[in-house]
This record gives C-alpha cells, structure tokens and sequence, in this order.
C-alpha cells in the first residue's frame, strides 16, 4: 500500500484539501488524466524517508505514479514486483532534474532476481538461528571434484596467472571447451569461436547486447529463468513471453513461435533441460524449432548449461547439431557451474559465428577483461577431464527428484508435473489460491511463499518471478534427509 508520508496502514492514502496540487503537477494529468487521478498530497514538504510500502493495487499505475512524483526519490525505494512498471519508473525521471535522478532508468528498471532474493532470505534466517530449508538455490549442493580444486591450487604458484592473460580466455581452455564441445553435444566449432566469461550469466549478458538492439523482440517461452527478461530489457530489446502449459509439458509449440512472430522479432531464447520447469525438448521439437528459426533467419540463443543432467528415457539434443544451417545465427552458452558443481567459480562461455564472439569479446574487454586466472586454471582440468563426477550427481538427482515429485502431488491442492531434467521441480498451487493459510488469505504464489517461509520455516521462489503465476520452483538440489522434512513442512502447513 502507497500512503502519505507520515502515515501508518489504514490511513487515507492521498491526504485531505489537496485539490489545487493539481495545477502545479505538470506530471499529473500525463500519467492518469487531471480529472481522474484525484487529490495528490497535502501541501507541504515530505519527509526524508516516506511511509512506503509498496503501491497499492487498487489503484491504477498512472494514480500510484502520481503519488511517488510528489516524493523526492520514493520510485527507487517500491518493493521488488511492485506494480509500477518500468515505463513508469522512466516517467517519473524524466520529471526530476538530472542531478537529481540518482539511479539510471536502464538499471532502475531491473528487478531484483527472485531466486538470488529467496536464497539470501533464507540463508539470513538460517544466520539468525532459524532452523530454514531452503529449495530456493539453483547449484548443487555438492563440493567441486577434488583433482579441479587440487588444480586451482597449484594455479596460484604459476606466475603467468598473476597478471592479464588475453580477454577472451586462456588460449588453452578455449580449445579445451572446443573439444568438450564436440564431444558431448556433437557440435564442431573452432577455439575462435569460443568466449569464456565470468558464468554463463555473463555469457548470456555478452551474447545479447551484442546482437539485440532498441527494440528488437526477443521470443521467450515462460515459464523462463528470471534474468533472461531482465538482460534484454538492459540492450533495449522487447520480451515477448510465451506461456506454456502442464498440457504441453511447459514446451512452446511452432504455432505459438509462428503467431508472436512480427517484423520486429530478433531473436529466440530457448533452453532444455529448463530451468525452472525441468522440461526436456525431445530431438524432433528442437530441430523443427531450429528449422523454423532457420528459415525465419532469426537469432537462437540455446543454453545448454544442464545438458548432462536429463533423466528417465529423456535425452538432451543440441540445436545447431541438429539444423546446421542454423550455426551461423545460433549462440550456445554454457559453462561448468552446474555440470561440475562450480557455481563459485564462476566460469561460463559463449560460442558464436566468428564476428559475434569477437564483437563480444571487445565488449568484454571493456568490461571484465579476463576471467579470474585460477579458475581458469580449474575448469581446464574440469572440461579436459571424464564426467563421473557429473554422472554421480545425476544419480543422486534422480533419486531426489523421484522422491520430490511423488511427495508433492501427495499434498491436497498441489499439482506437478515429472521434472525431466535439470534439478527443479515445478509443482502448481492454483488451487490453493483464495483460500486461507496460516491465519492470512492467499490471492498469489508470491503471498505463498511468503507464508510458507514464514510458518513452515521452508524458502521456496514464487512463480511470479518466472512468468508463471501461481506456481513455484522447489530445487532437489540438497540432501536427502532435508528434502522429505522440508516437503513434509509444506505439506503440514497446507493440511
């Protein structure tokens, strides 16, 4: 709720005899009409710090925009999913002197990622005593292989990784990843083509900005990752979600691509194993998507980040492998996080038609230049090396996801779908909304998660930040034991 400054819950939010702030709001009558949005504030000067908690849904974007442009700073202080869009937040900039626009409409228009929100919540709670289960981090939950830590370590005696090495990586991992390339997806490329960034979330950020202008549309099958908006929205781009169903198995169709598809589409995002649904597209879905992209001469960007980790009769397939004709208009993003369990070290890479990668090595020349030398060094041996480490992992995921999906669909009023890859499960809460939990009525999955936090002490991340509305994202990436107590806690709570 947006109320006046000063105010406590419950207290009129515009204020009383207010009617001639109308004329002096130039704003005002741009952002909902003079004769509808009503009286703004009382005439005199806000304090520093406003009563804000967030802008209330019963009114409209432009009414609530209304309210924050009478209060120096308030539209960089609403609440992560607040309802002001980021249009509005521009607006309300453009209005300020600009030595008073203290945070950039480009940066203040990105939201804070859901799952890196919960996690640190939890671990917080966790910090203060707070016996959490968190479902909310997306790495596994086991240590580095040993020899790849051993390898690090004796990086950090090696001179030449005390200074700059080249910006787009050690010569010698390039080719490295070049090789695994090949090897586990099929995928023959040159080490020239290969970037190595500082995580595939790096990767995903250079591989955008360079091939994604103002206004380009970019395709997106939702449920999506969250920061996949959120970076083509920072090159200036157009999200154009897709929303997907349980009854497609979360997998985007060629009619839907077709029907979003205008002259201004750029580029599609697609991803399997996904993250957050665990959706594995089988082969003939990728490669007549690729087809269809190919022939539209559009931009894919395909992550491959979990491609090792798929289960049952699923089994992953690489775009480009599969159309080669789209190789010149395709960018793989990968990286050692999930498949090593390397998520700290923070090493990803991007593979693109030549001009691309060395277009987006100049940028990250200017921006990171080379990544961290020692965990170079580490993921050499990582990618040059055999996957029984990764294939341990998988068996353990494969447990735990068995166990996850049959614990969940055993809750009244929860819904899930087999994950098939990946390591997430992406059960449905639709039924649980409107009804009271806890002492307070649920009307999102958001207000779920919260309450599920809150009673059950177990963090799960709200559908809301993926696209998908009343569904949440519980990782199976954590121990066994932990695993059936937390979803024990959930169903408990929801009894």
């Amino acid at each position: 709720m947006v109320r006046a400054p000063g105010g406590s819950p419950g207290s009129p939010i515009w204020g009383e005899g207010t009617e001639s702030r109308k004329a002096n709001n130039p704003s005002y009558a741009k952002c909902v009409g003079a004769e509808e949005a009503g009286p703004l504030l009382e005439g005199r000067a806000p304090p520093t710090e406003p009563a804000l908690l967030g802008p209330d849904p019963s009114f409209s974007t432009g009414e609530n925009l209304a309210i924050c442009l009478r209060i120096p700073n308030v539209i960089d202080r609403i609440s992560p999913g607040a309802h002001l869009s980021s249009g509005a937040k521009a607006a309300h900039r453009r209005e300020l002197p600009i030595t008073e626009q203290r945070i950039s409409a480009r940066v203040g228009s990105i939201a804070e990622s859901a799952t890196l929100a919960i996690d640190s919540k939890a671990k917080a709670l966790k910090a203060a005593g707070e016996n959490v289960i968190g479902f909310g981090a997306g790495e596994p939950d086991f240590p580095t292989p040993e020899h790849i830590v051993a390898a690090a370590a004796e990086a950090t005696h090696h001179l030449t990784y005390h200074h700059y090495t080249p910006a787009g990586g050690l010569p010698e991992l390039r080719a490295a990843i070049a090789t695994k390339t090949q090897r586990d997806s099929g995928f023959a490329v040159q080490p020239e083509q290969v970037l190595v960034t500082n995580g595939g979330k790096h990767a995903l950020y250079n591989a955008i900005l360079t091939t994604v202008d103002d206004g380009d549309e970019v395709l997106l099958p939702a449920p999506y990752w969250v920061s996949y908006p959120e970076i083509v929205r920072l090159a200036g781009g157009t999200v154009v979600a897709l929303p997907t169903t349980e009854e497609t198995g979360f997998r985007v169709t060629l009619e839907q691509l077709e029907a979003a598809t205008t002259d201004r589409t750029k580029m599609l995002i697609f991803v399997s194993p996904s993250n957050p649904t665990g959706a594995v597209y089988p082969p003939h879905e990728v490669e007549a998507i690729g087809r269809w992209a190919a022939d539209r001469g559009l931009w894919v960007i395909t992550d491959e980040i979990y491609e090792h980790l798929v289960y049952g009769d699923s089994r992953f397939s690489s775009m480009p492998v599969l159309v080669p004709e789209l190789a010149d208009r395709c960018i793989v993003v990968n990286g050692v996080a999930k498949t090593y369990a390397m998520t700290g070290w923070r090493v990803g890479w991007m593979i693109a038609p030549l001009d691309v990668t060395r277009a987006a090595m100049s940028l990250q020349s200017h921006a990171t230049s080379n990544v961290s030398n020692v965990a170079q060094a580490a993921a050499l041996v990582a990618v040059s090396g055999d996957l029984s480490a990764v294939e341990m992992m998988r068996e353990a995921f494969d447990r735990r996801r068995q166990t996850m999906h049959k614990l969940l669909n055993e809750i009244n009023g929860v819904t899930c779908v087999e994950p098939q890859g990946a390591f997430y499960a992406f059960p449905s809460f639709k039924e649980l909304l409107g009804t009271e939990i806890g002492g307070r009525r649920i009307e999102s999955s958001e207000e779920l998660g919260q309450v599920i936090l809150d009673e059950a002490k177990v963090a799960i991340v709200p559908g809301e930040g993926f696209g998908a509305p009343g569904y949440g994202r519980l990782s199976y990436a954590l121990g066994d034991d932990d695993l059936v107590e937390g979803v024990g806690r959930i169903a408990d709570l929801l009894a």
